[in-house]
């Protein structure tokens, strides 16, 4: 799985798309603003930097910066764009399954956006977790996105692709037929009863695969290492604090922040 997703993610045209990236997502900005006050005294690691989206609107408030991403292309992308930065910004091709070459407690601000996380498999996901918690130090903010499986479900059924407009019910049936001819073992059954999955989903013509779960599972995982656990809505940004809103919320990915204990 994740040497498909990194080949995927080398590609010429995907490092294209990527480094002409610009905006913070809503949830992103909300905790920018609210880590503002402290930015300045804190050394930040943005993993999975991509081509640098999120590198010019934190690296300049923080004390001191470092991007990191499988990709060596996406590295590459990112030196040429802040080429006259180099001094102040740290660029390095790295893996978060093992980040060996950062010492314990080196980060108070940990930064993996744009669901990065999701694109290896449920082993190395905990694995990424550990290297977190050991290379941030005690109180580290951290900061990730992840899809949201119990959207999937919808996904998955041909009613929900029905519109009043016949091209557009005619283009969601063909994409939905080519999301299940990439998960022929996905069934309705097996999205309903799973905390997490990995989908072949339309990402970038379906070359990717994907890691999905639900809320309450992604919860349980962090409360394992981390405090503080708090869910944010991909689309408006806002906070879900209920539980039930959670369960509910139609948002094809979630923002988690969270402290390391």
């Amino acid at each position: 799985m994740t040497n498909q997703n990194q080949t995927t993610y080398s590609a010429a045209n995907i490092v294209n798309y990527y480094e002409q990236l610009q905006l913070l997502q809503p949830a992103e900005k909300i905790i920018l603003e609210r880590l503002r006050p402290q930015l300045s005294t804190m050394d930040m690691l943005d993993i999975g930097v991509g081509g640098g989206r999120t590198t010019q609107h934190f690296a300049p408030l923080v004390k001191s910066y470092v991007g990191i991403d499988y990709s060596a292309a996406m590295i590459e992308a990112c030196k040429r764009r802040f080429e006259q930065s180099q001094t102040r910004f740290n660029f390095s091709v790295g893996d978060a399954r093992n980040m060996a070459e950062f010492a314990d407690n080196s980060f108070d601000f940990i930064l993996f956006s744009f669901n990065g996380i999701d694109y290896v498999d449920h082993g190395d996901r905990l694995k990424i977790f550990q290297e977190i918690k050991r290379i941030g130090r005690p109180n580290c903010y951290v900061l990730f996105s992840s899809h949201n499986l119990q959207v999937m479900e919808k996904g998955f059924q041909w009613r929900t692709k029905i519109s009043f407009n016949p091209l557009n019910t005619y283009t969601n049936l063909v994409m939905l037929a080519l999301l299940k001819l990439c998960n022929l073992s996905i069934t309705q059954k097996k999205l309903a009863s799973s905390k997490y999955l990995i989908i072949r989903d339309e990402s970038h013509n379906f070359r990717l695969k994907t890691y999905y779960i639900r809320v309450q599972d992604q919860v349980l995982q962090l409360e394992k290492s981390f405090n503080n656990v708090e869910v944010y809505s991909w689309q408006s940004g806002l906070e879900i604090k209920d539980n039930h809103d959670r369960a509910l919320t139609a948002d094809e990915w979630l923002y988690y922040f969270c402290e390391i204990r």
